[in-house]
């Protein structure tokens, strides 16, 4: 799990968004309320949402992009758990929270790099 998690407000404008993305070179942001995850936005969102239909990102909020509900995990899912969850539900990366709090993010790519053999598992995404 990163613990590092970059997020937004739903109020943020997609172009603050995407730059985010870009300087951390990441390909999604945790749109936060309070501490509470709220929605993400993945560049599939910006490039179906806003992208195809020629959208502005300056004047789109995250809000109007983001998908939610938001798909999350306790901290003491296992590995093998949220591989699962996750191919199951067809989606890269999970949100880790404790009490309804961000604490973290899983990705696919996570743990692939951690865990190699987990690829069968995550193969069905």
């Amino acid at each position: 799990m990163q613990r590092n998690v970059k997020t937004a407000h739903p109020d943020s404008t997609v172009k603050e968004v995407v730059e985010k993305m870009n300087r951390f070179n990441i390909g999604s942001i945790v749109i936060v309320q309070g501490e509470r995850p709220i929605g993400i936005i993945t560049e599939r969102d910006v490039l179906q949402k806003v992208v195809e239909h020629c959208l502005d990102p300056s004047l789109c909020k995250a809000k109007e992009i983001m998908t939610t509900p938001i798909l999350t995990a306790g901290e003491d899912m296992s590995l093998d758990d949220a591989a699962k969850f996750m191919a199951s539900r067809k989606i890269k990366k999970i949100p880790i929270v404790r009490n309804q709090t961000l604490v973290g993010i899983v990705t696919a790519t996570d743990m692939m790099e951690k865990n190699p053999t987990i690829v069968h598992v995550l193969g069905r995404t």
